[in-house]
């Protein structure tokens, strides 16, 4: 993105999935952008339009077993948000997102129905639901603090090879193997609604920095540190 454009961030299918507040994923990108003085346009996208190519940073939140597998064959017939990642554009997907970006996810009764195909993950369905505060140490290649996040799925999740975990657990479930979410490349997948990008502001800055093609100016986070610090000692094991 030239430093004198527009930061373009589109939220794919908000009448599908939405849900724990997911949309306050796009409000915390467009707020630290602005804070930063770079100009931001949102495109809310439905689920009978074709994805736009050009957008800098898609997002695409959580839901319920139908419209997940509605917006998994969407996703799939229309192939535009392939094409932008496949570009250079950054994606963050929250659970029922995050799992449709794999090879396959569970459908309604337990059956493996086909992903786009983004990365190399597959989900299924855990033994039982997973509901509560999730925390995890960060992947250290990605030089962002320890996450925290609200977790409801029942999804369980493995990573192929060339695809990191988000983070190490240390409270809760996420993909059900010790570790919570992925990436690879631009893309960030993760179990953490809350939503994630308001409890972890890092997180933010690092999708807007892979955006933006270079490194942020700080902003003065103190207040919400500390809260955050609070958070983390009533969630995490003494």
């Amino acid at each position: 993105m030239p430093s004198d454009s527009v930061l373009r961030l589109v939220w794919i299918y908000p009448d599908l999935l939405s849900t724990y507040g997911d949309q306050g994923n796009v409000l915390v990108l467009e707020q630290r952008a602005q804070r930063r003085g770079i100009p931001v346009e949102t495109y809310y996208l439905r689920s009978a339009d074709p994805v736009p190519e050009g957008g800098d940073i898609y997002l695409i939140g959580g839901g319920e077993d139908r419209p997940q597998i509605l917006a998994a064959e969407r996703l799939r017939r229309d192939g535009g948000l392939n094409r932008a990642v496949a570009r250079g554009a950054a994606l963050l997907a929250v659970c029922a997102g995050y799992q449709i970006m794999g090879t396959t996810f569970g459908g309604e009764e337990g059956q493996p129905v086909d992903g786009v195909g983004l990365i190399d993950i597959s989900s299924g369905r855990g033994a039982g639901r997973a509901v509560g505060e999730l925390a995890g140490e960060a992947d250290p290649a990605l030089g962002i603090p320890t996450l925290t996040g609200f977790e409801n799925h029942m999804g369980v999740t493995q990573l192929g090879p060339g695809v990191r975990p988000l983070a190490t657990t240390r409270v809760g479930t996420g993909n059900g193997n010790g570790t919570e979410g992925c990436h690879v490349g631009k893309v960030v997948g993760t179990y953490l609604h809350g939503p994630a990008l308001a409890r972890n502001p890092a997180l933010a800055d690092l999708l807007l920095t892979w955006a933006i093609g270079s490194q942020l100016p700080p902003l003065d986070d103190g207040w919400f540190e500390r809260l955050r610090q609070e958070r983390l000692a009533a969630v995490l094991p003494h």
